[in-house]
């Protein structure tokens, strides 16, 4: 019996303690939960203490590479081609006759308006002598010139109409694919091949207005192109005169030698543009911004509150923004699990050296 008793006192015992210990732990609990609420619990981020320094301001764009000339050859006149004399992706010469356009009919009426020429020609000079010798009027005599001013424009118009089937290269570059071949019916609507020169090339591209008093004609940009690692040079020559109103943005030209000829017309290009170097620049991680609506915010560490600031960012690179405004120096700025934070919200922050 003595066993016995002493068996259930001592489950008596441990049950007394377990209670006792559980309600001191939930004593402890219910104290902690009134000093800090849930809404009140310090959350644990990480920040970093905003410094100053030189920032080399790029702006990172996108643009398109164009020919630095560029034309669809078609013919003046409608024909038969009788002879092709350029190879397809070949460069040529400014001035090279590309192809010739059968003349034969258009020479047929030069040899006719050149004979009425000659006619009205002696017509105007028999005329003039009579009205010298006063044996015609005046008016006469006027037909007579009309006459021949008119044979002779007739037959400068049939001599520029002869000219016009052998077209011509307006400026030397490469020519592409023809659409032609020699006894094609051609018409000035078909178009014969492109010719294009490439070596020297456009990109254009566009900026934000902000940007519009940084950037000067003579100004030099480097870009990449897609499959290439090589940095190429371009130079500013040309800058759009206004703002487009709907994009709010200024449209600018750069020209590139093209010497290794690796750059084709129609590619995108990555550009660098370089705009003012600025001391006492405030850079920050990427992660520290917070969008909104307006515009952008921050938080920082306020006697171990968070606290929301509106900032002016601008450049952007790949892990870090420019601040414009919002910020100084000396603040400490938070940078890990802003999108959780709101103002006032209680922080214990790590700041990272």
């Amino acid at each position: 019996m003595k066993v016995k008793h002493l068996i259930y006192a001592l489950i008596i015992i441990v049950l007394g303690g377990f209670i006792t210990y559980r309600i001191i732990s939930n004593k402890s609990k219910n104290e902690e939960s009134k000093k800090f609420g849930d809404k009140d619990r310090p959350t644990s981020v990480t920040g970093i203490v905003v410094k100053t320094s030189t920032f080399d301001n790029n702006l990172s764009l996108s643009g398109s590479i164009e020919a630095n000339e560029q034309v669809e050859i078609h013919s003046e006149i409608s024909g038969i081609v009788e002879g092709i004399y350029f190879n397809e992706g070949s460069y040529v010469n400014k001035g090279q006759v590309l192809f010739k356009v059968n003349d034969i009919e258009l020479r047929a009426q030069l040899r006719q308006a050149q004979t009425k020429e000659g006619l009205a020609g002696e017509n105007q000079r028999r005329a003039k002598l009579l009205l010298q010798k006063e044996a015609i009027s005046q008016e006469e005599f006027d037909v007579a010139n009309a006459d021949y001013a008119s044979a002779k424009a007739q037959t400068q118009l049939i001599s520029a109409q002869i000219a016009k089937t052998s077209v011509k290269a307006p400026f030397s570059g490469k020519i592409g694919l023809r659409s032609i071949s020699p006894g094609t019916y051609i018409t000035p609507t078909l178009l014969v091949a492109k010719l294009v020169n490439t070596g020297k090339l456009k990109i254009t591209f566009s900026i934000p207005e902000k940007y519009v008093s940084q950037v000067k004609s003579g100004s030099v940009i480097d870009f990449t192109v897609s499959g290439s690692d090589k940095i190429y040079k371009a130079k500013i020559y040309a800058i759009e005169p206004e703002v487009e109103v709907a994009t709010r943005t200024l449209k600018i030209r750069a020209i590139a030698e093209n010497i290794d000829g690796k750059l084709f017309p129609g590619t995108f290009a990555d550009i660098k543009l370089p705009l003012n170097i600025i001391n006492d620049a405030i850079v920050v991680p990427s992660e520290a911004i917070v969008p909104i609506q307006d515009g952008k915010k921050v938080f920082i560490s306020n006697n171990g509150k968070a606290k929301e600031v509106i900032v002016d960012a601008t450049t952007r690179t790949d892990a870090s923004i420019l601040i414009l405004s919002g910020l100084k120096a000396g603040d400490t700025l938070i940078t890990s699990g802003v999108m959780s934070l709101k103002n006032d919200s209680p922080i214990k922050i790590k700041v990272k050296l």
